[in-house]
Parts: C-alpha cells; sequence; structure tokens
C-alpha cells in the first residue's frame, strides 16, 4: 500500500472510533439551572419527564428521582421539598439515600 493511502486509512479509523465511542456514551442534557429560577410545576415536570435528574435544589447540586423506583435496592426514596420561584416548599420529586441504622426493619 502506499504511504498517503496508508495514512488516509488510519485517518478514517480514528475518526470512525471516536465517532462511535461518541454514540456509545448516554447524551446527558446540560445540567438545569437550580430551582429556584423554576416555578414549581417546571421544576416537578423536569423530574417526572427525566426520571433522574441532578439539579441545584437548595445550597448545592442533588440528584432527584421520580420515583421510589428510580433509588437501588439499599436505597430508601425521601420526598424532597425545594424552594422554587414561587414556592418555597416545592415537592420536586424524590432524594435516594441509604436508610440510618434506626430505619431498618429488623
Amino acid at each position: 500500500m502506499r504511504p498517503q493511502v496508508l495514512a488516509l486509512l488510519c485517518i478514517h479509523l480514528i475518526a470512525a472510533t471516536i465517532g462511535a465511542e461518541a454514540l456509545a456514551q448516554p447524551s446527558r442534557s446540560p445540567r438545569p439551572a437550580g430551582t429556584a429560577r423554576m416555578t414549581c410545576a417546571e421544576a416537578m415536570a423536569l423530574v417526572k419527564s427525566e426520571g433522574d435528574v441532578v439539579i441545584a435544589g437548595g445550597t448545592a447540586p442533588e440528584r432527584f428521582v421520580s420515583g421510589p423506583g428510580q433509588c437501588s435496592g439499599a436505597e430508601i426514596a425521601e420526598l424532597r421539598f425545594v424552594p422554587t420561584r414561587d414556592n418555597p416548599q416545592c415537592p420536586i420529586g424524590y432524594r435516594c439515600r441509604e436508610p440510618g441504622f434506626e430505619e431498618w426493619n429488623w
């Protein structure tokens, strides 16, 4: 094979590999702005439509899920209330957390 043809073939293989890796990665939309910029209805709709989303909900970014089924088997779902533009205690969705010792059903 001529060197130019070999070089073009390598470039195409590399480009195809990079493109396949980019397609294999799940597409994550950019993290939405904090809940203080949304209405309660917008924040609740976002969590419901995404099912699992990380947004700033108070002081730091936090993972919110639409229901207990989104948590792992060792976690429990806890209803979360965060401040939004129109509601200081908006029930946005759930937070998955590991139960404390006293919460285990012995």
